[in-house]
Formats: structure tokens, C-alpha cells, sequence
């Protein structure tokens, strides 16, 4: 069958660095396009890349040559870019966080609905093998019971190439809406039902309902403007699992998932990375039991190649619209308890 054929609507460092190269490797997928609102970088970028630089984001949207839209622009303009795709009756992948708020995201999804189209959010960590290897022996038994999990996220957001991502008028927030969204969904989705057939695209998880609420403690400083430099988020889950999620965009690069249950630990340091490998580790009563090595370098093709194929009817995609909307949920009440100094629920 011919490849799905995509178009990024919007086109930065992410686009050029990250989704290039692994739409480059995809067997069910391939890159046509892009927009870009600046249009001399555009139409060295088409050059560059060899793709079609189109003029508007209404003439992507309307092309017969472009099959589904994937949302690569700042936060804020999501909603409107993913409502014209829609309307043009196109699928829609959307990188996360999907809007920059809860009313928003719900919006996006009822232009879905309305459209009949494919929706799905870019949480590409759970196509990584790391991740999806620690749900796998989570569900397995292999720590007993989870009592309580832990993600984080620290990043030097003032070397960023992203040059609006402290902007509160284009970015959903600092690094809780950045890349604490990361940890949120990654930890939603291991500690979700157990749905074996999910991790081979055949069912998708019902877990949109997993966080029920959440405690925010942030700090800001000279560099981060109106958003937050670091936070701490406390999440109380609906399978009674205290979660932790630690973000900053003022640290040397590292991401940590720890998921610990009554008979031991599994730990991934760095788990959350295409960029190397990751050493899975799995302690009990405080001994290495085993450390397993894997590599997620092919999770943004997997996502990619399973958004196309669940457009056939193949398969279902593994992270749909509606985990993205519960997510953003999840963000708006972080925000609100860091504002009132209250734990909210997620509506």
C-alpha cells in the first residue's frame, strides 16, 4: 500500500531535528511538506530537506496531496492550526502539550469528533522501548504491587533553540507544561490497566481517567519570566498510587523513571531519551537483581508509522486525542494549585 502521506504544520529545531530523520525511516509514512511562517527559512528548509514548502497553512490543509497533518507550532496555536486541518477533513497528530489550556484541548477534541477524523497527540515516550518495557514487567508482577512512582524531567531551557517556550502567550507553561506532561503521560501509561495487546497497537489502554488530583509546588527566577523555572508535582491516582513528578529548566540534562512496588524497584535512569541507551534496572530488598539495556532512537518513527497505519484501520494508535485532553486536564490543575497553594482535582 502507498505510504500516508504528511505535512507538518508548523517547522522549528524540533521539526528539522527530531521528525526529518524519522519520517526518513518509516515504512508506512512519508513526509511531503511543511508551512512555515517565515517564508525565506522555508524555502531553504524545502531545499535543504527536500520537501514542498507551502504558502498558508490553509493551502497544506487543503492539498488532496497531504493525507494527515502533524501539529509541530507553539502551543497556543495549536487549537486553531488542528481545527483548520479538521475542517479540511484531515487527520490530526498533535505534538504535546496539546493546547495551553483544558478548555482548549476539549475544543480540539470536539472538532475531532465533529470531523470523523484520526486525532491523536505525540507522547512519543510510549513507543519507546524503555517505557514500554517497564510497563510490560510492572504488569508482569515482577515488583509485586506498585506503592508509588516517580518521573522527572530537568533540562537548561536558557539553551534552548526554542525560542518561545518561556512566552506564556505561545507555551502552555515553563517545564511543567513543557516536558512535566512527559513524565505525567509516561507514568499514566505504565501504571494503566494492564492491556498487553495495547503495546502491539491492537487495543489502546482505557486510562484516561487515572489522575485525580494534584499538588504543585514552583519557583521562578530572574530567567523564566511569567512561567515557572522548577516545580514539584504530587499526584494522587485513581489505582491509589501516590506519583512524583520533578521538572526544571535550570539542570544539566537527565530524566528518571522509578516505579517502586512491595517486592522491589524498577529504575531507569535517563528512561525518557532517544538520544542513547537505557539501563533498566530491577533491585529487590536492596540488591541488583538485573540491569536490561535498550534503545529508544526509533520511537518517534514507531509513533509515526502506527499514526499511519491506524489510519488504514490496521491498528489501534497507542496514544490517542483524548490521553492528550486528559493530560491537559492534569496541567490546568498543577497550574491552579501552584497559583492557590490548595491540592485541585482534575476535571
Amino acid at each position: 500500500m502507498p505510504p500516508i502521506r504528511f505535512a507538518l504544520l508548523g517547522f522549528g529545531y524540533h521539526a528539522a531535528f527530531r521528525l526529518v530523520p524519522s519520517f526518513r525511516n518509516c515504512t508506512d509514512a512519508q513526509l511531503v511538506g511543511f508551512w512555515r511562517r517565515d517564508t525565506t527559512k522555508a524555502a531553504a528548509d524545502a531545499a535543504q530537506h527536500n520537501l514542498r514548502a507551502f504558502p498558508t497553512p490553509e493551502a497544506l490543509c487543503a492539498s488532496p496531496d497531504v493525507d494527515a497533518v502533524f501539529i509541530t507550532s507553539p502551543d497556543a496555536l495549536h487549537l486553531a492550526d488542528a481545527q483548520l486541518a479538521f475542517a479540511h477533513n484531515k487527520a490530526v497528530l498533535c505534538e504535546k502539550p496539546l493546547t495551553s489550556s483544558a478548555a482548549d484541548a476539549d475544543s480540539m477534541l470536539a472538532a475531532a469528533n465533529a470531523s470523523g477524523k484520526l486525532f491523536g497527540v505525540a507522547h512519543h515516550y510510549r513507543w519507546a522501548h524503555s517505557v514500554q518495557q517497564i510497563r510490560d514487567r510492572v504488569a508482569a508482577g515482577e515488583i509485586g504491587e506498585v506503592r508509588t512512582a516517580h518521573a522527572e524531567f530537568n533540562y537548561a531551557a536558557q539553551l534552548s533553540k526554542r525560542t518561545w517556550i518561556t512566552d506564556p502567550a505561545l507555551a502552555a507553561g515553563g517545564p511543567i507544561g513543557d516536558v512535566g506532561v512527559h513524565c505525567i503521560d509516561t507514568l499514566r501509561f505504565i501504571l494503566g490497566p494492564e492491556d498487553a495487546g495495547a503495546l502491539s497497537g491492537r487495543t489502546v489502554p482505557s486510562n484516561s481517567r487515572t489522575v485525580r488530583t494534584v499538588s504543585t509546588l514552583a519557583t521562578q527566577d530572574a530567567l523564566s519570566g511569567r512561567v515557572e523555572a522548577s516545580a514539584s508535582l504530587q499526584l494522587e491516582l485513581a489505582n491509589n498510587i501516590p506519583a512524583s513528578v520533578n521538572v526544571s529548566a535550570r539542570a544539566a540534562w537527565r530524566t528518571v523513571i522509578e516505579i517502586v512496588g512491595a517486592d522491589g524497584v524498577l529504575f531507569a535512569e535517563n528512561g525518557m531519551t532517544v538520544d542513547h541507551p537505557v539501563d533498566i534496572t530491577l533491585r529487590r530488598r536492596g540488591s541488583h537483581i538485573d540491569t536490561n539495556t535498550v534503545n529508544n532512537a526509533d520511537a518517534y518513527t514507531r509513533m509515526i508509522d502506527n499514526f499511519a497505519r491506524a489510519m488504514r484501520g490496521e491498528e489501534a494508535f497507542l496514544a490517542p486525542g483524548l490521553e492528550g485532553v486528559h493530560n491537559q486536564h492534569i496541567l490546568d490543575a498543577a497550574y491552579k494549585s501552584w497559583r492557590n497553594g490548595q491540592r485541585e482535582g482534575v476535571l
